[in-house]
């Protein structure tokens, strides 16, 4: 599932996300949600997000089930 729809992301939730510096290469990191940070409902490029691991901020490329 991709990451576009704020609904589809829930704290706790094991996701792909790409960090800022790996928006060239689109290389993913995986963890757990501890925040989502983009407000509207729909990001096109995915929703924001901090992971619970070291805090890191990206936008969702997959949701993991």
């Amino acid at each position: 599932m991709n990451g576009q729809n704020r609904e589809d992301i829930k704290i706790g939730a094991e996701v792909d996300i790409v960090l800022k510096k790996d928006q060239p290469t689109g290389k993913l990191t995986r963890g757990h949600v501890k925040r989502i940070l983009t407000n509207s409902k729909f990001h096109p490029h995915g929703i924001k997000v901090m992971l619970a691991e070291q805090e890191m901020v990206g936008r969702v490329q997959y949701i993991i089930d």
